[in-house]
């Protein structure tokens, strides 16, 4: 079974992605609501794949996904970016993210993202 980290600051936007995933067969190890927690969460749990919000309190997305990646360089991340954010987006993309997904989310597209990344 795949096993996720969810990170978003909004705990609503968690539960979406959390609902979403256990209703396809995915685990989630743990959900994080800032980059540090992150980066935390990721080192003790290695999951196969995480959602990273980009814009967070206290480390954002980008930071977490360069963190992450210095730790497991073979880590997937999953960006999660509302609308207008397409230049923090390829930031993150040149900091080793995978792939990005777009609020509010559809579930054919966060399903679709993460099977890609996980081969």
């Amino acid at each position: 079974m795949t096993k996720v980290l969810i990170v978003d600051d909004a705990a609503f936007m968690r539960m979406m992605i959390k609902d979403i995933l256990q209703k396809n067969g995915f685990e989630v190890i743990g959900e994080a609501s800032n980059g540090i927690e992150a980066v935390n969460l990721y080192k003790k749990e290695r999951p196969d794949v995480v959602t990273m919000d980009i814009t967070m309190p206290d480390m954002d997305g980008i930071e977490a996904v360069k963190e992450i990646r210095a730790f497991d360089p073979s880590a997937k991340v999953i960006m999660c970016s509302a609308m207008g954010q397409q230049s923090m987006v390829m930031d993150a993309i040149k900091s080793g993210a995978k792939d990005f997904i777009v609020k509010p989310f559809q579930a054919d597209r966060v399903l679709e993202a993460i099977r890609k990344v996980v081969g």
